[in-house]
């Protein structure tokens, strides 16, 4: 906005700045409303809003009513490519907005800040300049849906610039400092109010960033061999079901056509009988072997977790803390959880411990397998990544949880799982919807699981073994090739997961 005495947004601890305080009824100083009025505010607003620091992202802030009350937001990294920018300012002009008439309240007006470091030798003001078309698109695609952009922000290089103040005694061409942290009326009421800046965006990234230390080599050892053990399991055990579904589809067909023919009512009883045996033992015996490699990867991951439950981690020294999670993991044993994943129907039991006492042991080895995706594997983070936005997100670390799915679509970007939470994120859902689903599907099944258990004993005492496998009895040769042709087969085995 080019008018520095107007207000240009209100900080208000509410939902959609994540106050995470508790404000005592009846006490009017225990919900402090302070006035942004200048860019350099609304700079040294910006890590309130989003619970951390920002540094490689595109922010757009909703304003609301004549007093610009801070409503929703979306963020996303800045795109590589120049020519991604103009339908990347279209969706999230349409999230912000849609998300906003969904929720009751249309935006008057949008904030937007460009956070980027120079790339190389660039300096902080050429930032601004390359920049400069992607803020253009911003105001274009927000102007297309009648919210107009009061105001675009960029930071660089601890230094702030704004797009659309042409005055350069306030908005100089080098560009305004950074108020020191800390040290503004909103950082005194934030805190007060319980909300916190938090970490910085790189070092949420690297709590998930694989690892390039010495011990990258052997965890890579350690997944080639895990692919060579459960690539024909997976493989196997995909073909077993499919063969299953045609199997029923044409026994369906055969019953039709049996049941026009049939005049003896003797023999379409018996053969009605018959066929119903057969449909209860064909179907359910590939099923019930095609769980063994996510049985074993489900229990595992059981152990791990309460491995790491077993060991507090380090209170605010999250990078002592992840490395004694690492070292409570052995590299198989990551290896093993990696490849389990990718397996929807396994990735979505997975999902389901994401509350209560299973959440945070469960985030802690979500995080460790996302730094174990190393060399070749990393298009395999795109699984345990997601499954620590959601966690992240589900205990209340929208700020972890949003980068974590972004970082999963980094490493594939048409994974449908973090696409679709990556969207609620963005659109400010309540993640209770999700785990009420969750809930319901790990009770349904629950409740089902006697009987599924006596039919598979029966079935072994009847003479059908079930399916060998594993380290114990596997005798399926691997392939030979090396891991990128592992990897390839593997997400064709699991393409269902997306």
């Amino acid at each position: 906005m080019t008018n520095h005495s107007e207000a240009a947004g209100q900080f208000e601890p509410d939902s959609s700045v994540h106050a995470t305080g508790v404000a005592r009824p009846g006490n009017p100083f225990d919900e402090p409303v302070v006035t942004l009025r200048t860019p350099a505010e609304l700079a040294d607003a910006l890590p309130y809003l989003l619970g951390f620091r920002p540094e490689e992202s595109i922010v757009l802030l909703a304003l609301h009513g004549e007093r610009g009350r801070f409503g929703g937001r979306v963020r996303l990294g800045v795109p590589e490519r120049a020519e991604d920018w103009p339908s990347v300012a279209e969706q999230l002009a349409q999230c912000l907005v849609g998300g906003s008439e969904r929720r009751g309240e249309r935006p008057d007006g949008i904030v937007v800040f460009l956070c980027q470091d120079p790339l190389g030798a660039e300096t902080g003001q050429q930032v601004v300049e390359r920049l400069r078309p992607l803020a253009q698109e911003l105001r274009t695609a927000c102007g297309r849906l009648d919210v107009p952009v009061l105001e675009v922000v960029c930071i660089s290089q601890n230094r702030f610039w704004t797009y659309c103040c042409p005055d350069t005694r306030c908005c100089p061409p080098e560009g305004v400092p950074l108020l020191r942290p800390g040290t503004s009326v909103l950082a005194a009421a934030a805190t007060y109010m319980g909300v916190q800046a938090g970490a910085t965006q790189s070092e949420i990234r690297g709590r998930l960033t694989p690892w390039e230390t010495a011990a990258a080599t052997d965890q890579e050892r350690a997944l080639d061999a895990a692919s060579i053990d459960l690539l024909p399991r997976m493989l196997r055990d995909a073909q077993d079901l499919e063969d299953a579904d045609d199997t029923e589809a044409k026994r369906d067909a055969h019953r039709d056509k049996a049941r026009d023919k049939a005049r003896d009512k003797d023999r379409n009883k018996d053969r009605n009988k018959d066929r119903d045996e057969e449909r209860n033992e064909g179907p359910d015996r590939a099923r019930g072997e095609g769980r063994d490699v996510a049985s074993e990867t489900l229990d595992l991951a059981r152990r791990i977790m309460a491995r790491l439950e077993a060991s507090p981690p380090t209170p605010g020294d999250t990078l002592e803390a992840d490395n004694r999670d690492d070292e409570l993991i052995a590299h198989d044993e990551a290896a093993a959880l990696i490849f389990g994943l990718q397996a929807r129907t396994t990735r979505d039991r997975a999902a389901e411990w994401m509350e209560g006492a299973e959440g945070p042991p469960a985030l802690r080895l979500w995080r460790a397998l996302s730094r174990r995706c190393v060399g070749a594997y990393a298009e395999y983070a795109a699984a345990p990544l997601a499954l620590a936005g959601w966690v992240a997100w589900s205990l209340g670390d929208l700020a972890e949880g949003q980068e974590a799915l972004d970082m999963a679509l980094g490493a594939d970007s048409g994974y449908a799982f973090a696409l679709l939470l990556n969207q609620a994120c963005n659109e400010d859902l309540d993640p209770e919807s999700i785990r009420r689903c969750l809930r319901r599907k790990r009770e349904a099944r629950d409740g089902a699981a006697p009987r599924r258990r006596r039919r598979r004993l029966s079935r072994t005492a009847s003479g059908t073994s079930p399916t060998s496998g594993g380290p114990n009895g596997d005798s399926a040769n691997g392939p030979t090739k090396g891991p990128q042709s592992r990897r390839r087969a593997t997400r064709r085995t699991a393409k269902d997961s997306r």
